[in-house]
């Protein structure tokens, strides 16, 4: 069964919540740039260029690539003051 994850989408930018456990099984969590972002132990990854290397890392693992649901808002996101993301 394919996983499925939250894509949120604000007027300029999108982010996949993943859990940081998750990037650390696939073996990228020391990949991810600061234009991430980190809240507890969920990783927000932007969608430039973090996604690609998750979808990419998780096609390799488990040979298929991920779901996600969209979540869109009209205003920026509070993704935005969360912490950047430090591996």
């Amino acid at each position: 069964m394919t996983e499925t994850f939250t894509l949120f989408v604000d007027p300029g930018h999108a982010w996949v919540k993943v859990p940081v456990a998750i990037l650390q099984e696939l073996k990228i969590a020391d990949r991810i740039t600061r234009f991430s972002y980190l809240r507890n132990d969920v990783a927000y990854l932007e969608e430039d260029c973090d996604l690609a290397t998750f979808v990419r890392a998780y096609r390799e693992k488990h040979g298929k690539t991920p779901h996600f649901i969209e979540r869109s808002t009209s205003r920026n996101s509070r993704i935005r003051s969360y912490s950047s993301y430090r591996s």
